[in-house]
Protein backbone atom coordinates (compact mmCIF):
# COMPACT_ATOMS: atom_id res chain seq x y z
CA UNK A 1 0.00 0.00 0.00
CA UNK A 2 1.05 3.58 -0.39
CA UNK A 3 -0.06 5.98 1.66
CA UNK A 4 -0.21 9.30 -0.72
CA UNK A 5 -0.51 12.14 1.35
CA UNK A 6 0.94 13.05 4.73
CA UNK A 7 2.68 15.47 7.16
CA UNK A 8 4.72 13.10 8.89
CA UNK A 9 7.76 15.18 8.72
CA UNK A 10 5.97 17.80 11.37
CA UNK A 11 6.71 18.15 14.96
CA UNK A 12 3.60 15.92 15.72
CA UNK A 13 6.18 12.80 15.04
CA UNK A 14 9.53 13.76 16.35
CA UNK A 15 9.05 11.78 19.46
CA UNK A 16 7.80 8.76 17.57
CA UNK A 17 8.72 9.22 13.81
CA UNK A 18 10.77 5.95 13.36
CA UNK A 19 7.91 3.54 15.25
CA UNK A 20 5.43 5.02 13.46
CA UNK A 21 6.46 4.35 9.98
CA UNK A 22 7.54 0.70 11.31
CA UNK A 23 3.86 0.37 12.53
CA UNK A 24 2.93 1.44 9.36
CA UNK A 25 5.34 -0.93 6.96
CA UNK A 26 4.60 -3.87 9.77
CA UNK A 27 0.21 -3.98 7.62
CA UNK A 28 2.11 -3.49 4.39
CA UNK A 29 2.86 0.32 3.93
CA UNK A 30 5.80 0.69 1.66
CA UNK A 31 5.65 4.05 0.68
CA UNK A 32 4.89 7.46 2.26
CA UNK A 33 4.49 10.60 0.79
CA UNK A 34 5.58 13.49 3.09
CA UNK A 35 3.95 16.81 1.69
CA UNK A 36 5.64 20.35 2.76
CA UNK A 37 3.76 23.38 3.11
CA UNK A 38 6.18 26.51 2.87
CA UNK A 39 9.76 26.78 2.50
CA UNK A 40 10.25 25.59 5.88
CA UNK A 41 8.18 22.52 5.78
CA UNK A 42 9.61 21.84 2.48
CA UNK A 43 13.05 21.64 4.24
CA UNK A 44 11.94 19.42 6.97
CA UNK A 45 10.77 17.35 4.79
CA UNK A 46 14.07 17.00 2.28
CA UNK A 47 15.80 16.51 5.82
CA UNK A 48 13.58 14.36 7.70
CA UNK A 49 13.44 12.01 4.32
CA UNK A 50 17.01 11.46 3.88
CA UNK A 51 16.66 9.08 7.32
CA UNK A 52 13.58 7.31 5.89
CA UNK A 53 14.39 5.70 2.59
CA UNK A 54 10.67 5.02 2.20
CA UNK A 55 9.62 8.41 1.97
CA UNK A 56 8.56 10.52 -0.85
CA UNK A 57 9.14 13.88 -1.20
CA UNK A 58 6.58 16.43 -2.15
CA UNK A 59 7.40 20.06 -1.76
CA UNK A 60 4.85 22.64 -2.13
CA UNK A 61 3.11 26.28 -0.75
CA UNK A 62 -0.19 25.34 1.18
CA UNK A 63 -2.99 27.69 0.03
CA UNK A 64 -3.98 28.36 3.96
CA UNK A 65 -0.44 30.74 3.59
CA UNK A 66 -2.47 33.13 1.56
CA UNK A 67 -5.62 33.02 4.32
CA UNK A 68 -6.42 36.67 5.92
CA UNK A 69 -5.06 35.33 9.23
CA UNK A 70 -1.52 34.68 8.02
CA UNK A 71 -1.28 37.11 5.01
CA UNK A 72 -0.64 40.38 7.63
CA UNK A 73 1.82 41.45 5.47
CA UNK A 74 0.41 40.54 2.12
CA UNK A 75 0.41 36.92 0.26
CA UNK A 76 3.15 34.64 0.56
CA UNK A 77 5.42 35.20 -2.96
CA UNK A 78 5.47 31.60 -4.54
CA UNK A 79 9.09 32.50 -6.16
CA UNK A 80 11.08 30.89 -3.21
CA UNK A 81 9.44 27.74 -3.52
CA UNK A 82 9.43 27.55 -7.21
CA UNK A 83 13.46 28.04 -7.01
CA UNK A 84 13.27 25.02 -4.06
CA UNK A 85 11.58 22.88 -6.22
CA UNK A 86 14.60 23.67 -9.18
CA UNK A 87 16.51 23.37 -7.03
CA UNK A 88 15.57 19.41 -5.75
CA UNK A 89 13.99 18.37 -8.63
CA UNK A 90 15.58 15.36 -9.16
CA UNK A 91 15.51 14.36 -5.58
CA UNK A 92 11.67 14.70 -5.48
CA UNK A 93 8.51 12.62 -6.48
CA UNK A 94 6.62 15.91 -7.26
CA UNK A 95 5.01 19.21 -6.16
CA UNK A 96 2.40 19.68 -3.24
CA UNK A 97 0.84 20.46 -1.35
CA UNK A 98 -0.67 23.00 -3.68
CA UNK A 99 -4.06 24.22 -4.37
CA UNK A 100 -7.17 26.24 -3.22
CA UNK A 101 -9.18 26.97 -0.10
CA UNK A 102 -11.77 29.11 -0.19
CA UNK A 103 -12.59 28.19 3.51
CA UNK A 104 -10.06 30.13 5.06
CA UNK A 105 -9.38 32.60 2.03
CA UNK A 106 -12.35 34.83 2.13
CA UNK A 107 -11.21 38.01 0.10
CA UNK A 108 -11.01 38.20 -3.45
CA UNK A 109 -7.67 39.94 -3.85
CA UNK A 110 -6.50 36.78 -1.58
CA UNK A 111 -8.15 34.22 -3.58
CA UNK A 112 -7.04 35.64 -6.67
CA UNK A 113 -3.13 35.22 -5.00
CA UNK A 114 -3.75 31.66 -4.08
CA UNK A 115 -5.48 31.15 -7.44
CA UNK A 116 -2.57 32.83 -9.59
CA UNK A 117 0.51 30.61 -7.33
CA UNK A 118 -1.35 27.35 -7.74
CA UNK A 119 -1.45 28.43 -11.78
CA UNK A 120 2.07 28.87 -11.51
CA UNK A 121 2.78 25.62 -9.34
CA UNK A 122 0.74 23.89 -12.02
CA UNK A 123 2.94 25.27 -14.73
CA UNK A 124 5.68 24.06 -12.90
CA UNK A 125 4.55 20.75 -12.19
CA UNK A 126 4.18 20.62 -16.37
CA UNK A 127 7.74 21.56 -16.98
CA UNK A 128 9.32 19.63 -14.60
CA UNK A 129 7.31 16.33 -15.70
CA UNK A 130 6.29 15.93 -11.94
CA UNK A 131 2.95 14.79 -10.36
CA UNK A 132 0.73 17.32 -8.37
CA UNK A 133 -0.69 16.59 -4.76
CA UNK A 134 -3.78 18.93 -4.64
CA UNK A 135 -5.73 20.37 -2.16
CA UNK A 136 -9.11 21.63 -2.80
CA UNK A 137 -10.86 22.28 0.53
CA UNK A 138 -14.15 24.24 0.04
CA UNK A 139 -12.98 24.71 -3.84
CA UNK A 140 -13.12 21.71 -5.43
CA UNK A 141 -15.02 22.64 -8.56
CA UNK A 142 -12.53 25.80 -8.85
CA UNK A 143 -9.71 23.86 -8.25
CA UNK A 144 -10.85 21.18 -10.94
CA UNK A 145 -11.30 23.90 -13.24
CA UNK A 146 -8.04 25.62 -12.90
CA UNK A 147 -5.93 22.09 -13.69
CA UNK A 148 -8.09 21.16 -16.59
CA UNK A 149 -7.73 24.89 -17.94
CA UNK A 150 -4.22 24.24 -17.52
CA UNK A 151 -3.97 20.86 -18.94
CA UNK A 152 -2.32 19.54 -16.06
CA UNK A 153 -1.70 15.74 -16.14
CA UNK A 154 -0.52 13.65 -12.84
CA UNK A 155 -2.79 15.04 -10.19
CA UNK A 156 -3.48 13.67 -6.86
CA UNK A 157 -6.77 15.32 -5.74
CA UNK A 158 -6.28 14.64 -1.50
CA UNK A 159 -9.04 14.24 0.87
CA UNK A 160 -11.57 16.21 -2.29
CA UNK A 161 -14.90 17.69 0.06
CA UNK A 162 -16.58 18.51 -3.54
CA UNK A 163 -19.35 17.31 -5.12
CA UNK A 164 -18.93 13.64 -6.74
CA UNK A 165 -20.41 14.82 -10.13
CA UNK A 166 -17.43 17.09 -10.04
CA UNK A 167 -14.95 14.68 -8.73
CA UNK A 168 -16.19 12.43 -12.04
CA UNK A 169 -14.90 15.53 -14.26
CA UNK A 170 -11.43 14.88 -13.05
CA UNK A 171 -11.51 11.48 -13.02
CA UNK A 172 -12.28 11.37 -16.82
CA UNK A 173 -9.40 14.07 -17.24
CA UNK A 174 -7.20 10.49 -15.79
CA UNK A 175 -7.25 12.58 -12.02
CA UNK A 176 -6.41 10.34 -8.70
CA UNK A 177 -8.81 10.83 -5.70
CA UNK A 178 -7.22 9.40 -2.39
CA UNK A 179 -9.51 8.59 0.71
CA UNK A 180 -8.03 9.19 4.35
CA UNK A 181 -9.36 7.06 7.07
CA UNK A 182 -12.14 9.85 8.10
CA UNK A 183 -14.26 8.00 5.16
CA UNK A 184 -15.96 5.87 8.02
CA UNK A 185 -17.25 9.38 9.62
CA UNK A 186 -18.32 11.40 6.40
CA UNK A 187 -20.74 10.69 4.15
CA UNK A 188 -19.80 12.81 1.33
CA UNK A 189 -16.56 10.85 0.99
CA UNK A 190 -18.43 7.67 1.32
CA UNK A 191 -20.52 9.03 -1.47
CA UNK A 192 -17.62 10.14 -3.48
CA UNK A 193 -16.19 6.63 -3.16
CA UNK A 194 -19.63 4.79 -4.83
CA UNK A 195 -19.47 7.43 -8.06
CA UNK A 196 -15.48 6.98 -8.59
CA UNK A 197 -14.75 3.83 -10.50
CA UNK A 198 -11.88 2.04 -8.24
CA UNK A 199 -9.06 2.78 -10.73
CA UNK A 200 -9.77 6.30 -10.04
CA UNK A 201 -8.87 5.98 -6.24
CA UNK A 202 -6.03 5.99 -4.20
CA UNK A 203 -5.14 5.71 -0.22
CA UNK A 204 -4.01 8.38 1.91
CA UNK A 205 -3.91 9.23 6.17
CA UNK A 206 -3.08 12.92 6.05
CA UNK A 207 -1.58 12.14 9.12
CA UNK A 208 -1.71 13.32 11.83
CA UNK A 209 -5.36 14.44 11.12
CA UNK A 210 -8.46 12.84 9.22
CA UNK A 211 -7.91 9.77 11.32
CA UNK A 212 -10.90 7.34 11.73
CA UNK A 213 -11.41 8.97 15.28
CA UNK A 214 -11.52 12.51 16.09
CA UNK A 215 -8.93 14.42 18.03
CA UNK A 216 -7.07 11.43 17.82
CA UNK A 217 -3.47 11.54 16.08
CA UNK A 218 -3.42 9.83 12.84
CA UNK A 219 -0.75 7.72 11.04
CA UNK A 220 0.07 5.91 8.11
CA UNK A 221 -0.51 2.18 9.36
CA UNK A 222 -4.47 3.91 9.28
CA UNK A 223 -4.83 3.61 5.46
CA UNK A 224 -5.76 -0.03 6.41
CA UNK A 225 -9.60 1.82 7.67
CA UNK A 226 -9.65 3.80 4.41
CA UNK A 227 -8.97 0.33 2.23
CA UNK A 228 -11.36 -1.19 3.89
CA UNK A 229 -14.15 1.18 4.02
CA UNK A 230 -13.48 1.38 0.47
CA UNK A 231 -13.94 -2.58 -0.31
CA UNK A 232 -17.20 -2.39 1.66
CA UNK A 233 -18.83 0.56 -0.56
CA UNK A 234 -17.71 -0.79 -3.62
CA UNK A 235 -18.34 -4.55 -2.59
CA UNK A 236 -15.22 -6.09 -3.36
CA UNK A 237 -12.84 -8.15 -1.97
CA UNK A 238 -10.08 -5.93 0.42
CA UNK A 239 -7.04 -7.21 -2.36
CA UNK A 240 -8.51 -6.04 -4.93
CA UNK A 241 -8.00 -2.68 -3.69
CA UNK A 242 -4.94 -2.72 -2.32
CA UNK A 243 -3.67 -4.42 -5.28
CA UNK A 244 -5.30 -1.50 -7.68
CA UNK A 245 -5.04 1.45 -5.59
CA UNK A 246 -1.32 0.72 -5.23
CA UNK A 247 -0.73 0.22 -8.95
CA UNK A 248 -2.68 3.52 -9.20
CA UNK A 249 -0.41 5.70 -7.10
CA UNK A 250 2.34 3.75 -8.56
CA UNK A 251 1.26 4.44 -12.10
CA UNK A 252 0.88 8.63 -10.81
CA UNK A 253 4.02 8.98 -8.93
CA UNK A 254 6.47 7.31 -11.77
CA UNK A 255 7.38 4.72 -9.09
CA UNK A 256 8.65 1.28 -10.47
CA UNK A 257 7.09 -0.49 -7.20
CA UNK A 258 5.18 -0.05 -4.32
Amino acid sequence: MIDCHTHITLADFDADRTAVLARARAVGVSRVAAVGQDLAENEAVLRVAADFPELLCFLGLHPDRFAEARATAGPPDPAPVEAQIRAHARAITGIGEVGLDRWVCKSEPLREAQREAFRRLVRLAGELGLPLNVHSRSAGRHALDLLLAEGAGRVLMHAFDGKAGHALRGAEAGFVFSVPPSIVRSPQKQKLVRALPLAALALETDSPVLGPEPGVRNEPANVVVALRAIAEIKGVPEEAVRETTAATSRRLFGLADG
